[in-house]
């Protein structure tokens, strides 16, 4: 026999689950539990016939073949005994809920972190086609409704949204899902609620106001999930616990609207379960005060840190004197992207000066007067323990932008509307865990694990030095994204609040080695004696005079210095100094966006002040699979025209990582896709034919590594070579503008000396024809100039230069001096003679080759 059930209390998200799940899986019976919410019988009470029903006093437990269980992943949770079940019984599971110790292990389903188990069961049957009637779709947008409530709690999902639509197209009708939505209490309900009203008490823990309230009752009475709701809605706090004791059973329900309040810890240690932020359990004999004292006793564990000025704040603070002019302002503005300045008189805060006020004065022709004429005067400011919470709500009451913050009455720093914002929305969502970007996680122990044991002992040290110096280190950039990917990486960039040269010679003098200071930048890189190269910064900030310009450099803070990078998720860092070494720093959702595979610049102007971006936007999506989101891909598009204006040299860097990844196919195809490659190529061919190449030298080039064959680096120019219209000559010249070394310059000669020899060998040629040919020829130039023709002849190069590769016992000129020859010029036309007969007679030995080299010596020594 196969049932399908759901958890007691069934409530609308249950309901909804059972009858779908009796869509997918048509031969089971549908089982009731023993209670139902007053809700879910409301609505029963009404369309009980439209469903068919049985309930589980009616069931043989023990027949049960197959058991469906839906939106609970415990059987503690069901009408069922475990004891009872048959022990082959197979289980299936629909669930949305954590698991617990005592979850179900071995099942067929899924668990998936939804906003409702419903919409679990919609993927399915989307998935399977199956249809579904407009009350059908109505009862499972009912479930999805409540359980999301109308997709405003934080465990709402994308694929919630994509449920909704779907069950709306099916006919969902919302006035019926609004009508049961919100229950209707009865009297008797009204008056638990007004009685657990009165009897609550208000807990403030680090700001956050936690109701506790209790009652004691001797009739059974439903709803105190919404009545608890209704609490936190007349309450106005963050979080209630309701403790009512109805008859033998004490009855615990909480529910939060605040992402600071995880209710499940206090929940679980009570036997219950549910989400962070609505979540309930169940007691038998116990005294409602033991159980009101041990949850207050807990209430701290609910409650993660708050957010405060002293997190959210820029530091040190930019700043205008009263004196500065509006034009000198507006240039500041630009220079460090801000919105505006605090103003300041003999060090003591007297104003803010916004971008609207320096707008308005520029507009009527004001630039020359100083900002004192247009400041806000007596500015509102916060210390530095103020609340996120406190300052939100003091920008909304005063509507102000930016709030200075002030310490013993110094300006210790500034929050703006901006940091605001990314604080409460900038969440990161990861094994389970869902915290804001200040509440920092700690990646110690995954540091710990895929470091080397120098290399994570150093960084530590690293810290402690920086901490004896007052300074604050951190590692950051490539080795911090790849940590979080799990991907190797040891180039090691720190930087520090502080003078990074200075540092850098402290730890040439501690560890010893070699240290190279470059002033311009404020950086140095030290030289670990074991040869581990260490660049050490100085946290900046940067501007541009001009697009595609280098840029100008100050010192600055770890989130400025950030913010100047080029995407989120090369914009972290990882704490270094001991009071808090291993914590990811993250003010930009870059470790949000490396769990979304997506490539987000910072700022807007980001491609535009440094082209360069767009390529190592390329070349990151190729490497790790990601995409650019649609905005910055725009802003690329926007701005590749400014390509062209990069210096040679940082094209050429830039170009030659791009063809060094994994696969350069993928990434010319992007560059297409924005239209790039002829800013790179003028005398550019059509996508087709670049296409086919590209794809017979990656081919090329794999089966050689395939062989463990060494392909130079240089084999990147082969690339701009594949997009040319041509390989003549005079088409080839115009890739000797880009800044190529020594060994691309020799690459691209021996291309020219094969284009111009005009060769001609077939398929059906010897291997001693490909050999008098291309003897001297390096491989990088073989593959180079047959990718280019994309024909068969492809396969045969590949064959020559894997014969030649291979080449054994081959004869030396030492071999040809003791068998009496005297060195002299035709010795290299005889090595060159016998390495042909090896090649077409691969069986030959030495002394059969040295023969008839002798032999061939003596017929050379004849004609001459």
């Amino acid at each position: 026999m196969e049932i399908i059930t759901s958890h007691t209390n069934l409530d609308f998200d249950g309901l909804a689950s059972i009858i779908a799940a009796k869509k997918i899986h048509p031969h089971a019976k549908v089982v009731l539990p023993d209670r139902l919410s007053q809700e879910v019988r409301s609505f029963l009470g009404l369309y009980k016939d439209t469903f068919s029903f049985t309930y589980i006093h009616s069931i043989q437990t023990d027949t049960i073949t197959k058991l469906i269980i839906v939106d609970t992943n415990t059987l503690s949770r069901t009408s069922i005994n475990r004891n009872s079940l048959n022990k082959n019984v197979c289980f299936f599971v629909y669930d949305h809920h954590p698991l617990k110790e005592e979850s179900i292990n071995n099942y067929t389903g899924e668990i998936s972190k939804v906003g409702a188990t419903i919409t679990i069961l919609t993927e399915q049957l989307q998935k399977n086609n199956i249809n579904i009637s407009p009350l059908e779709s109505t009862l499972f947008a009912l479930g999805l409704y409540t359980d999301t409530g109308s997709f405003t709690y934080e465990t709402t999902t994308e694929r919630d949204l994509k449920a909704g639509a779907w069950l709306l197209q099916k006919g969902a009708n919302l006035t019926i899902v609004e009508q049961f939505r919100k229950a209707q209490l009865s009297a008797t309900q009204q008056n638990l609620l007004q009685m657990l009203l009165d009897n609550s008490k208000t807990h403030t823990i680090d700001g956050v106001e936690i109701v506790i309230s209790s009652h004691h009752q001797q009739d059974y009475i439903g709803q105190l999930a919404i009545i608890t709701r209704r609490i936190l809605e007349l309450t106005g706090s963050d979080a209630v616990f309701s403790i009512v004791k109805m008859g033998e059973k004490v009855f615990i329900t909480g529910r939060s609207n605040s992402e600071r309040v995880n209710l499940l810890p206090v929940i679980r240690e009570l036997g219950g379960g549910g989400h962070k932020s609505a979540a309930s359990a169940v007691k038998k004999n116990n005294d409602i005060e033991i159980i009101y004292e041990f949850i207050k006793k807990e209430l701290s564990n609910t409650v993660s840190p708050s957010m405060t000025a002293q997190h959210l704040m820029s530091t040190p603070v930019h700043v205008v004197a009263e004196e500065t002019s509006v034009e000198e302002a507006s240039k500041m503005l630009y220079r460090y992207g801000h919105t505006g300045f605090p103003v300041i008189n003999a060090s003591q805060l007297v104003g803010v000066i916004s971008r609207r006020d320096i707008d308005k004065a520029l507009h009527h022709q004001l630039g020359h007067a100083p900002v004192k004429g247009f400041m806000s005067r007596n500015p509102l400011t916060i210390s530095p323990e103020k609340s996120l919470e406190a300052i939100q709500a003091l920008m909304i009451d005063k509507q102000v932008g930016r709030l200075p913050v002030l310490e013993n009455g110094k300006l210790v720093g500034i929050v703006t509307r901006s940091d605001v914002i990314h604080a409460m929305h900038g969440k990161l969502k990861s094994k389970g865990i869902s915290t804001t970007r200040l509440n920092r996680m700690n990646v110690r122990q995954e540091m710990k694990q895929q470091y080397t044991s120098f290399i994570y002992k150093l960084l530590k040290e690293i810290g402690i030095g920086a901490q004896h110096l007052n300074m604050r280190a951190y590692l950051i950039g490539g080795m911090v994204r790849d940590l979080l990917l799990q991907r190797p990486n040891e180039d090691v960039d720190i930087v520090v609040e502080g003078d990074g040269m200075k540092f850098a010679t402290y730890l040439q003098e501690k560890f010893g080695g070699q240290v190279r200071l470059h002033e311009e930048f404020k950086t140095a890189t030290w030289k670990h004696p074991n040869n581990l190269k260490i660049d050490v910064t100085s946290a900046r900030t940067e501007f541009y005079d001009f697009p595609a310009a280098l840029p100008k450099v100050e010192m600055s803070t770890m989130k400025e210095d950030l913010y100047r990078r080029d995407f989120t998720i090369n914009a972290m860092g990882i704490a270094l100094h001991k009071d808090q070494f291993g914590v990811l720093i993250d003010y930009f959702q870059g470790y949000n966006d490396l769990l979304n595979k997506k490539i987000k610049i910072l700022y807007n102007l980001s491609f535009i002040e440094d082209p360069t971006r767009i390529l190592r936007a390329v070349r990151f999506e190729c490497r790790f699979q990601f995409k650019m989101d649609e905005e910055t891909f725009l802003f690329a598009k926007e701005a590749v025209n400014n390509i062209p204006s990069l210096s040679k040299t940082r094209l050429s860097n830039e170009l030659k990582k791009m063809f060094q990844e994994e696969n350069p196919a993928l990434i010319i195809d992007r560059l297409h896709q924005l239209n790039i490659l002829p800013l790179i190529i003028t005398t550019i061919d059509t996508y087709e034919a670049i296409e086919r190449r590209v794809q017979s030298l990656k081919h090329s080039i794999y089966e050689l590594y395939k062989k463990e064959i060494r392909i130079e680096e240089s084999i990147w120019i082969a690339y701009l070579i594949m997009m040319t219209s041509s390989i003549e000559t005079n088409e080839l010249v115009i890739l000797e503008r880009y800044d190529l070394n020594k060994d691309e310059i020799k690459l691209m000669k021996e291309v020219f000396y094969l284009v111009e020899a005009q060769h001609h060998v077939t398929t059906e040629s010897p291997m001693s024809d490909w050999h008098e040919i291309f003897n001297h020829t390096s491989t990088e130039a073989i593959i180079t100039y047959y990718s280019y023709q994309a024909n068969e002849l492809v396969a045969c190069a590949l064959n020559y230069i894997l014969a030649r590769e291979h080449l054994i016992d081959k004869v030396t000129g030492e071999d040809l001096i003791q068998a009496g020859l005297q060195p002299n010029t035709l010795f290299k036309s005889l090595l060159i003679e016998g390495e042909k007969l090896k090649l077409d007679m691969p069986s030959l030995r030495k002394d059969e080759v040295l023969q008839k080299l002798l032999v061939h010596y003596k017929n050379m020594n004849k004609r001459f």
